[in-house]
């Protein structure tokens, strides 16, 4: 089920039938959605608006008027064949994470943001390499400015620095930085996020259990109260509205910003001519505001809403975890025949290899089932076998006659994580045969943890990367990863199995801190419910519990 509020510009492209052209007030978005998936993603940039779905389809809203500029955008698979991490869009450029953490840019290079000299190089349709050993891409889609962190959370920046919007300090006053350069002054903590916009830049900075706002570039965008000013370092936006609340997800438009909390706050700030600060209004706001909202249906999963600011217009929508990455690992697994240790028969006598531990996951993790599917597949053609053991990996319908043979025996994605966790803690299974499926060790302090790959898979980016890479070495690989302590290896362990935190631990700061550098060693930010959030939500909550039950020396019963 999706929920979408929408407000702002709704027009070029026209949104939402019999509107005004500018919404001021947050409504719902309704649209005809015919394939029943969840929202993953919202994109709305100057020429279009595009509804990207769980189950890989979309819907778009387009400017005729621009529809070629857009159009030129399909060709990024033909000219770019290696495999793609992460894509960012700028206002004319692209930009190109690859597997091997290499940055590429396609398009205007106008404002030196591909980071090379435009009167070399004007702009371009092939791919430019850009920086090596990146992490992470940060751009907007109306900034002429790009930023890249490296794996050792450096953090560099080329292009349009107009307003001062890279943050380079004052004594750093170009209009265009010819080359990517390392920005200075930083707060010391985790860069968790850089939204850009088309004057200003904000950044989401991660002190221990903390998250606070930094911004730089031009003051009437910035939050910060005063006019036609520059910022030319990040410096915290500090509000009341949102200084005791955790803030969960943020985005920049154009001009402006929106802000959700903890709280089920929406605050905003910036430029409102379209409305799409949503306070009912087109008057500015150079402060932060809270923004009224219509009652949300899934309020009580507040950490599930995700926010979108377009080019005039601003989006918050629902968009719960998943399992649409899973299904299309699973169907690579499925291909790569080192990963597959359960054979079948089809009735011609071709062998068919599977992996046991997604069948397992897929067929109600019983033997009984796994038994079944030996049945119907040594009665069926090596093209039909094919197919049913696709429609089992990827859990979707491709040969309807043959899925009604199997339906009974498929699992639904929802006790995926049961299942995980009662491997973990070998309920129900054979200690033994549990074993032999753990097929990746993990060396830490002279001990070895050892884990299925799947489930690495699942829950790691190194590891999806690791696993899935057509040049990777298949051997079982060994890591030396001893910079957490038992106790926190144990909560590390338990979570990759379970996606939980397991009740009976007590989190202390000391713990949150040495599971942040597990989860920058296994690249896990990505993960939705994410391990930090999990610890933070279960330490606030130990927190509150102790302030209601202690009173002085006396407990209160």
């Amino acid at each position: 089920m999706n929920e979408i509020i929408f407000f702002g510009s709704n027009e070029n492209p026209i949104l939402i039938k019999n509107e005004p052209n500018k919404i001021t007030k947050p409504i719902q978005f309704k649209f005809e959605n015919k394939n029943g998936k969840q929202i993953k993603q919202i994109s709305s940039g100057y020429f279009s608006t595009i509804f990207l779905f769980k189950n890989g389809k979309a819907i778009e809203y387009l400017n005729e008027k621009y529809s070629k500029k857009i159009l030129k955008k399909s060709k990024l698979k033909k000219i770019f064949k290696k495999i793609i991490q992460d894509i960012v869009s700028g206002r004319d450029s692209i930009y190109l994470l690859t597997s091997n953490q290499n940055v590429y840019g396609i398009g205007s290079n106008e404002n030196i943001q591909l980071g090379f000299d435009s009167i070399s190089l004007p702009k371009t349709e092939k791919p430019i390499l850009m920086m090596k050993n990146v992490s992470k891409i940060f751009s907007g889609n109306s900034s002429l400015s790009v930023f890249l962190l490296n794996s050792n959370q450096e953090l560099f920046g080329c292009g349009s620095n107009v307003f001062g919007q890279l943050g380079l300090g004052e004594s750093e006053n170009e209009q265009r930085i010819k080359k990517l350069t390392k920005i200075q002054n930083i707060p010391k903590g985790k860069i968790i996020d850089i939204q850009c916009g088309g004057f200003n830049s904000i950044m989401l900075i991660e002190f221990k259990i903390k998250r606070k706002l930094y911004s730089c570039g031009y003051y009437q965008y910035n939050g910060f109260g005063k006019r036609y000013k520059h910022t030319y370092e990040f410096t915290e936006i500090k509000s009341s509205l949102f200084e005791n609340d955790d803030i969960l997800d943020f985005s920049v438009g154009n001009a402006h910003t929106l802000i959700l909390t903890s709280n089920s706050k929406l605050i905003g700030f910036g430029d409102n001519e379209f409305g799409q600060l949503g306070t009912g209004d087109i008057k500015r706001q150079s402060i932060p505001i809270q923004i009224e909202l219509p009652k949300l249906r899934f309020n009580e999963n507040i950490y599930n809403y995700h926010l979108y600011c377009g080019y005039f217009n601003s989006f918050l929508y629902y968009s719960p975890p998943s399992f649409s990455n899973l299904e299309e690992d699973l169907i690579k697994l499925f291909e790569r025949k080192e990963f597959c240790n359960i054979s079948f028969k089809t009735k011609n006598g071709e062998i068919i290899k599977a992996h046991k531990l997604i069948l397992k996951y897929r067929l109600n993790q019983n033997e009984n089932e796994i038994e079944k599917l030996k049945e119907i597949i040594s009665n069926k053609s090596i093209k039909e076998s094919n197919q049913i053991f696709e429609m089992i990996y990827s859990n979707r319908i491709i040969n309807p006659k043959l899925y009604s043979e199997i339906k009974e025996i498929i699992n639904s994605n929802e006790k995926i994580e049961e299942t995980m966790k009662r491997i973990y803690l070998n309920e129900n299974e054979n200690e033994n045969e549990n074993e032999n499926e753990k097929d990746f060790i993990i060396e830490r302090k002279e001990k070895q943890y050892k884990f299925p790959k799947l489930i690495l898979i699942m829950r790691s980016e190194l590891y999806r990367g690791m696993f899935l890479s057509v040049t990777e070495d298949k051997s079982n690989k060994v890591k030396d990863y001893s910079e957490l302590s038992n106790k926190s290896f144990q909560i590390f362990e338990y979570w990759i199995y379970s996606n939980q935190i397991k009740n009976e631990i007590q989190i202390t700061e000391e713990i949150i801190n040495e599971i942040k550098i597990g989860i920058d060693y296994f690249q896990l930010n990505q993960t939705n419910p994410n391990l930090f959030d999990l610890l933070i939500k279960k330490i606030n909550n130990q927190n509150t519990n102790t302030n209601t039950k202690k009173k002085g020396n006396c407990l209160i019963f």
